[in-house]
């Protein structure tokens, strides 16, 4: 792992530059647990009912015709860089560029909407922010699309689980965020993001709750290895949740 991406854990050092100086200069950058803790006011409590919102999540019922057992919620957002005003958009299928994901070209997914109760929690809205405060570096857009996806993907004895089926891809917009918010009876689940040329920029398995992994979607990509049970009578399950930012201009101007 380049210690260029690593962020540092020095007493009163902000993550949120440390994490502008690495997208800008190498395009990756991983946030350590404490970090993201410190930064959006997380304690072993507050995570604890944040990461109860796991529980309510749904089949995805595209993932499963790969094979994989996945579940997850979809939300879509508008975030203003003036003031960091975060609003939501009516709930919409969700759709990617061509280019970015070859595993659904042509499909409009239709994914349940977020819950009340995760909306309401302040650990999703000042997570958000936080990446609403690191994204200027990479465009100075007034005005952003956010997307955020709650994920869980589960592996048993027989079937490992697959966080990317689609393998290493892109997502189609500027700056994606994989926050680890739990994992349980689980090895594998190694995130890789590589350079325009292919070249590993990072690999580094998360396993402390709280780890984001970011990176400039527009110029890296990024894929996560199977997990598969440590104890094979019992399931694995890894639960990350998903943010990415793109420009609204971008993205059919909404």
């Amino acid at each position: 792992m380049r210690e260029d991406v690593v962020g540092g854990t020095e007493a009163g050092a902000d993550p949120v530059d440390a994490a502008r100086r690495a997208l800008a200069s190498v395009g990756t950058f991983l946030m350590p647990a404490a970090d993201l803790w410190r930064s959006i006011g997380a304690d072993a409590e507050t995570w604890v009912r944040f990461s109860a919102h796991w529980e309510e999540l749904e089949p995805d019922p595209y993932a499963a015709e790969q094979g994989v057992h996945r579940l997850r919620r979809y939300g879509r957002f508008r975030y203003r860089a003036a003031d960091g005003a975060l609003e939501p958009t009516a709930h919409r299928e969700f759709a990617q560029p061509d280019e970015s994901n070859v595993l659904y070209l042509g499909r409009d997914r239709q994914f349940e909407p977020l819950t009340a109760a995760f909306l309401e929690d302040p650990l999703f809205e000042r997570t958000v922010k936080l990446v609403g405060r690191i994204a200027p570096v990479l465009d100075d857009a007034s005005v952003w699309t956010v997307w955020v996806h709650p994920f869980r993907v589960v592996a048993s004895a027989d079937n490992e689980g697959r966080p990317t089926p689609e393998g290493v891809h892109r997502d189609g917009v500027t700056l994606v965020g994989s926050l680890l918010i739990g994992v349980d009876n689980a090895v594998g689940g190694e995130s890789s993001v590589f350079g325009p040329e292919g070249d590993r920029l990072v690999t580094t398995t998360l396993r402390e709750p709280g780890t984001f992994l970011l990176g400039d979607d527009r110029c890296t990509w990024h894929g996560v290895s199977p997990i598969r049970p440590v104890d094979r009578g019992k399931p694995a399950r890894r639960d990350v949740l998903v943010v990415t930012f793109a420009p609204s201009a971008s993205c059919d101007g909404t």
